[in-house]
């Protein structure tokens, strides 16, 4: 402990950045997306190049192994170690400069791929190689693992796009790779290398005297890569995707090697599982199994499809885009078999000749039988790699299997890597692959770098065995995991679904989509979905994180989750970290003193009915843990005493949810007049009814589930009857629909009452006959919406008013009590400046501004001068009632 203190110390005192050793950062960072953990001493993130030098020279000196990191999305256990771990994401992500005439750029290694591409693409170019995680994989990363990605048909590996790297040898020197210092280098045989364009393991030796490209790919067990000049590509003026469906199960690998003859950009595979772990089979041609080729040119994809009894040319962006997003989430969605089993990776990687891939795919199938396996198959079939999750028995041991694997791929002269590095999933297999000259002469390679074995030890050289320090079995949990939730998915295993997380890191994405608010404002991997699954999942095991329930540092990180649940929609694997927290706080404040906030906005339903707001909350508002800088809504005469009942036609029953009540009873009655309009029948039940979100949010999980089911029972003679239940704040809709039935789903009339209700969209557009065009409006979705019920309807009603809506994605950072608890207003209005703040100052000052969540209007009202409105009003005015 003392010469770790020290080590801590130095660091402290000579490193430029931060220097992380407390429980929650060495949880955050011990594993990667592999299925390995290894918990670091310390984290360091340099916020310079000499920062990296004095770091590593500080871990030298006290014989301390090195690991370095971009996004940790490594899935073989690449970027995980038990020493000091480098963190090159968080300030070293620079891109340095672009020239366009000689198609060059300077990078430092923490930049992302999508932040280079977008620097590149005003001046006609991209970087080639682009992984399926390229709005979060950094160049050093990629440089680390020769990433290849979609693109490589066309334009190769990150080996065959690196101009020069900047790298420091453990003893200190610094140099170009084009200009090294004396190295004693192993000889090589080119007879030890299989002929194989996606051969990735084992150090590329057959690339010397080009150290550039000898040293990409070598998994940071070499050098550390303080800079990178790569090369870039001229990006096609078009895109045309061809998806071709094919009967057979093997007739997509079988067809994909003659592709390459047509000018072609990608041919990629994917199998009938993958489609429908994705929900998208709809979006497919009829098939089995499928190719994506995309080309430059229409023609040339017109070619292709011919070749396929099922196909479909695909020129619309947003259709490409969707379609293609099913093959980028592939390494998240294989991670469940169809029947909720849980997939791991392993033996995901391999590839072999392009020619040679369909009788590979037939036999791995007959390999995965023999072991009572099964797998989820995709991958670069034109390059002939491919990738597969696998239903390991982890704790019972997968290692034969692995073998039997390997075998079968040097058997097809192919590579156990094709794309993802050896890490420790496949380091130890290298020698059924390579002749023990070539294991020397590895040894020697990485001995000519790093002599004292202390960068990345453990990987492609004196490996560690591939099914040693695995996460899911480091140890049984040390407090019981089941659930006081249902999380029907996980079978009620709270340990079940903090592992659904496995690390692709989509939760990391800064643009697009949702997830995750509060990580896109502060760049902090405990704020992000992955981050707080890690901290979940190793505050089970007790191990780091040690104080079960009572964790603060579990608290802390669930402290900036909004609860907005993008994850729920937005994560390839449905990790719903809203539910996750409302667990936790569930048990952390069981029996203790909860803050403020949570009986305050926790029980706001009850103190509006009881008219205790204005004389407590208002008044009081600093003792209720409401933070200053937010004004607080003021409640009026509610919707439930102002509804004047009535229409003729079908029943109806508009649920008086809290908010609309309360708050903006003139939405209800807006929805009720358009309700009438199109011949509906409209009630409204005179018992206070609430679906229960403030307590089920703040962990009230007991009071939430009596309200509930109090809700569920005054409204069970609609239910019962059929009517359908119409809700208009989000919210509740999505609650009353989804999150009902996680808390008390055994309950008939709670599931009878989510099996009734409707968005007011969802009811109201097909009754509204079509109008003609008015202009545009912007639209602010909420989240629960976006991720229980989605915005199809909404998008449909809309155009069916005559309204043009411009959807705007991103959380708009109210989310419910979150934007009004203490300490939260900065981060909140700041969520709103990502996307929604902008949105609207920059539209027309007679641009309606559309936002059926209470919270988005009240964000809107506090962050901008516009009048926002819900659906229901804008859609009254269209109809002229």
């Amino acid at each position: 402990m003392h010469r770790v203190t020290g080590f801590v110390e130095r660091l402290r005192a000579e490193v430029d950045g931060d220097v992380l050793a407390d429980a929650a950062s060495r949880a955050l960072y011990s594993t990667d997306a592999s299925n390995y953990r290894h918990v670091p001493l310390v984290v360091v993130r340099p916020r310079s190049v000499d920062a990296v030098r004095a770091a590593v020279g500080v871990a030298v000196e006290h014989g301390v192994p090195v690991t370095h990191r971009g996004a940790g999305t490594s899935i073989a256990g690449n970027s995980a170690g038990a020493g000091l771990v480098v963190d090159f994401s968080r300030y070293l992500d620079r891109v340095i400069s672009i020239d366009p005439v000689e198609r060059l750029a300077v990078v430092q290694p923490g930049v992302v791929l999508d932040r280079l591409n977008d620097a590149a693409r005003p001046h006609g170019l991209v970087f080639g190689p682009d992984p399926s995680t390229h709005s979060r994989c950094t160049l050093g990363g990629m440089i680390g693992n020769d990433a290849c990605g979609s693109h490589s048909v066309a334009w190769g590996k990150t080996s065959d796009n690196v101009r020069a790297l900047d790298v420091l040898l453990a003893d200190g020197r610094r140099f170009d790779t084009r200009t090294p210092p004396p190295l004693d280098l192993p000889g090589v045989d080119p007879a030890w290398f299989p002929a194989l364009d996606r051969r990735v393991s084992g150090y590329r030796l057959d690339a010397l005297p080009d150290l550039t490209r000898a040293l990409v790919g070598s998994e940071g067990t070499c050098v550390t890569v303080l800079g990178a000049t790569v090369e870039l590509v001229p990006l096609p003026e078009r895109r045309v995707l061809a998806v071709l469906g094919f009967d057979g199960p093997y007739d997509a690998a079988d067809l994909a090697p003659a592709l390459r003859e047509l000018d072609v950009l990608t041919v990629e595979g994917l199998n009938a599982s993958l489609a429908r772990a994705a929900g998208q089979l709809r979006l497919l041609p009829r098939g089995e199994s499928w190719l994506f080729v995309e080309t430059a040119d229409e023609s040339a994809a017109h070619r292709a499809a011919a070749l396929a009894p099922h196909s479909a040319v695909v020129t619309d962006p947003a259709r490409q885009r969707a379609l293609w997003r099913v093959r980028e989430d592939g390494a998240g969605l294989a991670t469940r078999m169809a029947d909720g089993g849980e997939a791991w990776s392993g033996g995901e990687d391999a590839a072999v000749p392009p020619e040679r891939l369909g009788a590979y795919l037939r036999e791995f199938d007959a390999l995965l039988g023999r072991h009572g396996r099964r797998g989820v198959t995709y991958g670069h079939y034109g390059e002939g790699c491919l990738h597969v999750r696998i239903d390991f028995d982890l704790a019972r041991g997968h290692r034969s299997f692995l073998e039997d694997a390997a075998d079968l791929v040097v058997a097809h002269g192919g590579s156990l890597s094709g794309e993802h590095g050896d890490g420790q999933a496949r380091s130890e297999l290298l020698p059924r692959m390579y002749p023990p000259a070539a294991i020397e002469a590895f040894r020697r390679f990485k001995a000519a770098f790093d002599p004292r074995g202390l960068m990345n030890p453990g990987r492609i050289v004196d490996p560690l065995k591939l099914d040693d320090d695995l996460r899911v079995v480091v140890a049984p949990p040390v407090i019981p995991t089941r659930a006081a939730l249902a999380l029907r998915a996980d079978g009620g295993d709270l340990a079940a679904a903090t592992r659904r997380c496995v690390g692709v890191g989509k939760c990391l994405n800064t643009a697009g989509g949702v997830m995750c608010p509060s990580y896109r404002v502060t760049r902090e991997e405990k704020h992000s979905t992955r981050g707080r699954a890690r901290l979940l999942f190793e505050m089970l095991g007790g191990r780091v994180v040690r104080d079960g329930w009572r964790s603060a540092e579990v608290r802390d990180a669930l402290d900036l989750c909004l609860g907005c649940k993008g994850c729920k929609r937005d994560c390839p694997v449905d990790v719903d970290m809203a539910a996750y927290k409302a667990e936790f706080l569930h048990h952390h404040y069981r029996r203790r003193v909860r803050p403020a906030a949570h009986y305050s906005m926790g029980w706001l339903p009850l103190w509006l009915r009881l008219g205790l707001v204005n004389r407590v909350s208002a008044r009081f508002a600093r003792f209720a843990g409401v933070d200053p800088a937010r004004p607080l809504p003021v409640p009026v005469r509610s919707f439930q005493s102002r509804f004047p009942g009535g229409g003729d036609g079908d029943r109806v029953l508009l649920f008086p949810d809290t908010f609309t009540n309360h708050f903006e009873p003139g939405v209800g009655l807006d929805a009720a007049a358009v309700l009438r309009h199109v011949g509906q029948a409209v009630e409204v039940p005179r018992a206070a009814v609430c679906c229960g979100l403030t307590w089920f949010s703040t962990g009230q999980l007991g009071v939430a589930r009596r309200v509930l089911r109090r809700t569920a029972r005054v409204l069970r003679p609609w239910t019962r009857a059929g009517v359908p239940v119409v809700g208009l704040e989000p919210s509740c809709t999505a609650f009353l629909r989804a999150d009902a039935l996680e808390l008390a789903g055994d309950d008939p009339d709670v599931t009878a009452l989510a099996g009734a209700v409707r968005t007011f969209a969802e009811h109201v557009g097909p009754l509204v006959e079509p109008r003609p065009a008015a202009g545009g409006a912007v639209v602010q979705p909420h989240c629960h919406q976006y991720a229980e019920v989605g915005l199809d309807a909404d998008r449909e009603l809309l155009a069916r008013a005559g309204v043009e809506a411009s959807v705007l994605e991103g959380c708009c950072g109210l989310a419910g009590n979150f934007g009004f608890e203490r300490g939260h207003h900065d981060v909140s209005m700041a969520v709103g400046d990502l996307t929604l703040f902008p949105a609207v100052r920059a539209a027309g000052p007679d641009t309606p501004v559309v936002a059926d969540g209470f919270s988005c209007r009240t964000q809107i009202r506090h962050g901008t001068d516009a009048t926002p409105q819900h659906t229901a009003t804008l859609l009254r005015h269209r109809l002229g009632l």
